[in-house]
């Protein structure tokens, strides 16, 4: 009997032409394969080609690209930062890394990330106080965008700084513009699951006033924060937390596919909405009006009061030989964030997370491995 075989969620997905080995052969031969190089610099400013962003700067995780940006938005310790708590940890931890204090906000059935009553409710309440954050990060999950006009204009009301969680997102438009392009900072991600990959890998985008001087002063923290002197002199906190040319070679020629990358989700996501659409009790992670997405996982709900849960969906899958993952656990319920705040939209994330299942995704799945996928679910 012929063995099945394994579907991913998520995996890398080089380029048929290649591209990614020229780049990087390019390196090899002129012997640069150090955190900076044609190559970093050449991903930087075709990022800020395609997505429209002022300046950007490339670094070794879209972790360290939230990081940096709390640094820029002023954040220290003890300071609020008002952050999604329907997203993964990633996206969380920075706060704790720059000892700043984390408020959970929920999230909104509309796009299943944070929630403008939500948001608005969390200022109204620490205002009362007397406090004020000194960052939002908003999150684009898995690729949908979340709902910007509204958000930044919470944010323009107070005067706050907005960061894009647009690790997911790379590619999405928000009524023609890309996600990441909104914010004071937007973030990108190119872990091997993203929809291009570097390997590793991330970047800090930055708009606004000063875009080019905020991206420098990341570029400086993120080369250990290294004075232009003859000797290593230091005076300020530094941080190894530049790109290698290599890595950003392989970014290079992901980026050539984007688009392609883009459309095979879409189609995806199409399908799977094709052939379980009808399906009493499943719905779809929605998509707003006047956005694009770059569907990165299909996301689907399932009614509490349906025979089939998340776990039947999850289990019948990995008997078949293909993955599949829960909703991401909120931030309010993980055991390190418990003690911080969290401002409640009715625990629409709890739900999400209870009742929500991702499909998989991997844009090198053929027809009959959609089918396959669908004729589980259906069996259920």
């Amino acid at each position: 009997m012929e063995e099945k075989k394994h579907i991913f969620l998520s995996s890398p997905h080089m380029s048929e032409e290649r591209y990614e080995q020229a780049f990087v052969k390019e390196a090899f031969d002129t012997n640069w394969i150090a955190p900076l190089g044609k190559n970093v610099d050449g991903f930087e400013q075709e990022i800020m080609e395609k997505t429209g962003v002022k300046a950007a700067a490339a670094l070794t995780s879209g972790t360290a690209a939230i990081q940096l940006a709390l640094k820029l938005a002023g954040v220290e310790a003890g300071d609020l930062v008002f952050c999604q708590s329907l997203t993964f940890s990633a996206t969380a931890n920075p706060i704790l890394y720059e000892n700043a204090v984390p408020v959970f906000i929920d999230s909104d059935y509309e796009t299943w990330n944070m929630s403008p009553k939500a948001l608005a409710a969390a200022f109204e309440k620490y205002e009362k106080e007397g406090k004020r954050p000194k960052a939002v990060i908003a999150v684009h999950l898995y690729g949908m965008a979340a709902k910007l006009d509204e958000i930044m204009e919470l944010c323009q009301k107070y005067d706050v700084t907005l960061i894009e969680d647009a690790a997911e997102s790379l590619g999405t438009r928000y009524k023609g513009r890309y996600t990441g392009s909104f914010g004071d900072y937007g973030i990108f991600s190119f872990n091997g699951n993203k929809i291009i990959t570097s390997s590793g890998g991330g970047m800090l985008v930055c708009n606004g006033k000063d875009a080019e001087e905020k991206a420098r002063k990341a570029r400086f923290w993120a080369t250990q924060s290294r004075e232009p002197a003859r000797h290593y002199q230091h005076e300020e906190v530094g941080y190894n937390f530049r790109m290698s040319n290599i890595v950003a070679g392989v970014g290079r020629g992901q980026l050539k596919v984007l688009d392609q990358r883009i459309a095979q989700k879409r189609y995806i996501y199409d399908y799977y909405q094709h052939a379980l659409g009808g399906l009493e009790g499943l719905s779809f992670m929605p998509m707003l009006e006047d956005t694009f997405s770059n569907c990165w996982l299909t996301a689907i709900q399932l009614d509490p009061s349906c025979k089939v849960q998340p776990l039947d969906i999850m289990l019948a899958l990995e008997a078949d030989d293909v993955e599949s993952r829960p909703v991401w656990k909120p931030m309010h319920l993980q055991p390190v964030f418990a003690k911080y705040d969290y401002v409640d939209n009715g625990g629409v994330a709890e739900t999400l997370f209870n009742q929500g299942v991702c499909l998989p995704s991997d844009t090198k799945m053929t027809e009959d491995d959609l089918e396959r996928i669908c004729d589980v679910i259906r069996k259920l």
